[in-house]
């Protein structure tokens, strides 16, 4: 039997949002399943892990066998809780909080992470953020800017002071979106980050083919995250998820075996490429 399609009472928080908050709170995690070590050993840094999908990444990449270097802005109690499910499963937690849209906190962000566990196997670039505008005209010079440096100069900062870590065999794994794809009248700048997240995917897969990186990219389509109730009028939050094929928003937990297909060997003949996890939309990319 396949998920039932489930609808959310209305509400609104202030972003970036807090997972605490929610209700119901995100699935981020299927303890049905059990490890199977694919990621024994690594070390894997990721971007807005303290809640939604980032959390859910994490979760699952502790209990494959890695150690999670856990990157935020400032959602602290929302980190600690991400940092105990990771040591819940033996692994080791580095909690970083800062803006990764600052070149100097990326480069902090990775030593730290060198200096803690000596390594890097993984990164995840997947902290972003939204604003809803109606009208192109209203989105202004500081939302523009805030949102390119949050949702994909970011992946630039991280990545070149991460490249000279990671060796053959490492993955760099970046967050990207339907809206890419399909757009979004009411999200223009978001989804133009993200199509642009979609031509970095592909052209640092070639960049960086030859020293044995993989880049990848996930798409998600509508998945109950803090961003959702911190970014959509109330009345809207009751209905989300209904509108694509199969009728319901997605869950955390849904979307991150992606992300661990990607950062382990089973995908070791894949790069440039984009997984779609959005209901059943076509979107042909």
């Amino acid at each position: 039997m396949g998920k039932q399609k489930q609808t959310f009472p209305p509400q609104q928080q202030s972003p970036p949002g807090h997972q605490k908050e929610m209700h119901p709170p995100p699935k981020s995690e299927d303890e049905t399943q059990s490890a199977s070590h694919k990621l024994q050993g690594k070390v894997a840094l990721i971007t807005g892990a303290d809640s939604g999908i980032g959390r859910a990444v994490a979760q699952l990449f502790a209990r494959e066998g890695a150690d999670v270097c856990i990157v935020y802005l400032n959602e602290h109690s929302d980190a600690q809780e991400t940092k105990r499910d990771v040591e819940k499963y033996g692994r080791h937690a580095l909690v970083i909080a800062g803006d990764v849209g600052e070149e100097a906190f990326c480069k902090q962000a990775i030593q730290k992470t060198i200096t803690e566990f000596g390594r890097l196997d993984i990164l995840v670039n997947n902290a972003a953020e939204q604003h809803r505008q109606k009208n192109v005209e209203d989105i202004t010079e500081e939302q523009l800017l805030r949102t390119f440096r949050t949702n994909i100069f970011a992946m630039f900062y991280l990545v070149k002071a991460a490249v000279k870590h990671l060796k053959q065999g490492s993955s760099i794994i970046n967050t990207t979106s339907v809206t890419a794809y399909r757009g979004s009248p009411s999200l223009v700048d978001y989804a133009s980050t993200k199509g642009a997240i979609v031509s970095f995917t592909r052209a640092l897969s070639e960049n960086l083919v030859e020293r044995g990186i993989r880049v990848n990219a996930v798409a998600p389509g509508p998945i109950w995250t803090p961003l959702i109730p911190s970014t959509t009028p109330p009345e809207e939050v009751k209905t989300f998820g209904a509108d694509v094929p199969m009728k319901r928003a997605g869950q955390p937990e849904e979307v991150a075996p992606c992300y661990l297909f990607f950062a382990s060997d089973e995908s070791s003949y894949i790069s440039g490429q984009v997984l779609h996890v959005n209901g059943g939309e076509i979107v042909n990319g």
